[in-house]
């Protein structure tokens, strides 16, 4: 006879009378005490964030959770409209969307940076001007490879991301501006002379970069932008409910199509 097999875990358990969560009692020790927020952090990295950590963490979820009428809040509103009964399914359709170009900045910033960063882990800058070096190092090999550089521009936010600075901000307040911003800044600043053109350094990028500083894994940076987004998106489908416009959607797009023959 084999021994059963094992399946570790340092999350959760549970028997007849108790839930156990991260060795925390969770009726008597969690609920009413841990903010969504903290949980999301402790779960992740398993340690509770510090007040400082934790107020950088909840800015990032605020500045990433809706920006209006995006592909992803379209998605869900224009499922919810053709399944009303699976309000999961029209959740999921947003979260979908959620790639290279919504959403999906978050990781791909960080994940740019920590590569850098990675290329000057023995030796980091110390100023500005060695930092700004760095990143225009940085910035051009991803020109000659014909890349773009995770965290620059915005389709509607041409000249600044207003959540940027913000972000920059509370960072530093918290004492948790680390090498990550400090990067994100620099190539923002050698950017324009680089690659000829002022391109505003986006919210979605400085998030990834706020995020990497406090020690998230980079393979998780796009699971936090989710997590925010999901909130967002509950709140389309329960404006959906009250002022429904997903039918205008639709009929709008339907209504104006042109058909266009194969061509032969």
């Amino acid at each position: 006879m084999t021994d059963a097999p094992r399946y570790p875990t340092s999350l959760g358990t549970s028997d007849a009378t108790t839930i156990t969560l991260l060795g925390k009692d969770l009726a008597n020790e969690m609920i009413g005490q841990v903010g969504l927020g903290e949980l999301a952090f402790w779960l992740t990295t398993l340690r509770r964030p510090e007040p400082g950590e934790l107020r950088v963490f909840e800015a990032v979820l605020v500045a990433l959770a809706d920006h209006g009428f995006t592909p992803t809040a379209i998605a869900a509103r224009l499922a919810f409209l053709s399944a009303p009964e699976s309000l999961q399914g029209a959740l999921a359709a947003g979260l979908l969307g959620g790639g290279s170009r919504f959403l999906g900045v978050t990781e791909d910033t960080g994940r740019f940076l920590a590569g850098v960063l990675g290329e000057h882990a023995d030796d980091l800058p110390a100023t500005d001007a060695e930092w700004d070096a760095v990143a225009r190092a940085a910035v051009e090999r991803r020109r000659a490879e014909h890349r773009l550089v995770p965290g620059l521009g915005h389709p509607v936010h041409k000249q600044r991301d207003p959540r940027t600075p913000v972000i920059v901000r509370v960072a530093r307040e918290e004492g948790c501006y680390g090498p990550h911003l400090a990067l994100f800044e620099a190539v923002g600043r050698v950017a324009p002379d680089v690659l000829g053109r002022a391109l505003p350094l986006n919210g979605a990028g400085v998030c990834g970069a706020a995020l990497a500083d406090l020690g998230l894994p980079v393979e998780l940076l796009r699971g936090y932008a989710l997590l925010a987004r999901a909130a967002g998106l509950l709140g389309q489908l329960a404006e959906e409910l009250r002022t429904p416009i997903a039918g205008t959607v639709y009929e709008t797009v339907d209504r104006n199509a042109e058909y266009v023959p194969p061509a032969e």
